[in-house]
């Protein structure tokens, strides 16, 4: 039986026209970016065309960094931090429902001589914007919202949460992942980190945004490459499919919006017996968190093998541990595990959000009867 893919919280498929943009750079055109010779500087242009059109869509005053992955651009955004402790700020805050890349980071910290604080949410999944303006400080170097949660799509007001933070002196860092290419990023971020494989582009590649007039200690030490923060070769081939993949979302950004809202208005219509997790309003489309009490989501995914989407009393980290996000909302322990996420992509048709709604429906039906 095919099997119809709504988990692009999780990965999203690689565009053909991102797979045809890397393969050169797999094949004859094999040069180190960090040569001198007409191979390197082949590869080397290659790199800056990616770096321009990832650029394009964030804001004009800073820099890009590439990185591994998302989790690596947030741990070395995290770097800020240790430039700031001399002079007398240690204090780091967190939306309590950041994903694990942010919130174990930031907790790590908190081993390392930070004082870091867990900002709560209401049972929308929206900061508590008293709670946050409690917590600055002369003190506070660091302030963490992501612009879109990974597992029940909430956005938060980062832009208002940038303003908090400036306003006390302090940095905000976004983890832009599940919005970047998708919705507006915030300008008034200091550092943002997005990745390739949420955007059909592909894996072992993210990016870090840094405004202008930040400096990072180096994270990865070795030659200097990557703007002296992050040694290591460059891979041409996954920067040019990262850079083509954000073109692409800026190219059909608004078409592919439309598209998104109406597969997610068509389940919302299709699962209407089942309660939303999260904001209503406040939240990215394409991200569907839902649940039903009683149901045993560990046996629903047995029974719609047809379907892949994910539990939602698992962190979409992939640690296995149970959600702190739906936890965070006020959820109890078997309403957590009884909650499911279906993320909606460019590829998916309404065809096929109506077939799994009707497996996924039939297989609860047959469970709780």
């Amino acid at each position: 039986m095919a099997t119809i893919y709504l988990d692009n919280q999780a990965t999203t498929p690689l565009a053909p026209e991102v797979f045809d943009a890397m393969l050169p750079w797999l094949k004859e055109n094999f040069g180190n970016p960090h040569s001198a010779h007409v191979f390197g500087r082949q590869a080397a242009a290659a790199v800056e065309v990616a770096r321009e059109q990832v650029a394009a869509l964030l804001p004009e005053n800073g820099r890009v960094i590439f990185t591994g992955s998302a989790t690596e651009a947030i741990n070395l955004a995290f770097g800020a931090v240790r430039n700031m402790a001399p002079r007398g700020r240690d204090q780091i805050a967190i939306v309590d429902t950041e994903h694990a890349a942010v919130r174990d980071t930031a907790l790590w910290y908190g081993t390392q001589g930070f004082d870091t604080k867990l900002l709560p949410v209401d049972r929308q999944g929206l900061v508590k914007m008293e709670d946050l303006e409690a917590c600055f400080g002369p003190k506070t170097a660091l302030v963490g919202a992501m612009l879109v949660n990974n597992e029940i799509g909430v956005v938060q007001p980062v832009e208002q949460i940038a303003a908090l933070a400036h306003a006390h002196g302090a940095l905000m860092l976004c983890d832009a992942v599940q919005g970047f290419g998708r919705i507006a990023i915030p300008e008034q971020a200091d550092l943002i980190a997005l990745s390739g494989h949420k955007i059909y582009g592909p894996k072992g590649i993210g990016a870090l945004w840094v405004r202008d007039g930040i400096d990072l200690p180096p994270l990865i030490h070795g030659g200097g490459q990557e703007q002296g923060v992050r040694s290591g070769t460059l891979s041409p081939s996954l920067c040019a499919g990262l850079g083509r993949a954000a073109k692409i979302c800026a190219e059909r950004r608004d078409e592919d919006m439309i598209h998104i809202i109406n597969l997610s208005e068509t389940a919302r219509s299709l699962f209407g017996d089942w309660a939303v997790n999260g904001s209503l309003d406040q939240r990215y489309p394409g991200n569907l968190n839902i649940r039903r009490d009683g149901l045993d989501v560990a046996r629903l995914m047995s029974d719609t093998r047809g379907v892949a989407f994910s539990a939602g009393s698992a962190c979409a980290s992939g640690s296995g541990r149970p959600s702190h996000v739906l936890a965070a909302l006020g959820l109890e322990p078997a309403r957590i595990k009884s909650s499911i996420r279906l993320g909606f992509g460019r590829y998916n048709s309404v065809e096929e959000v109506e077939q799994a709604a009707h497996l996924i429906n039939q297989a609860a039906e047959q469970q709780l009867s």
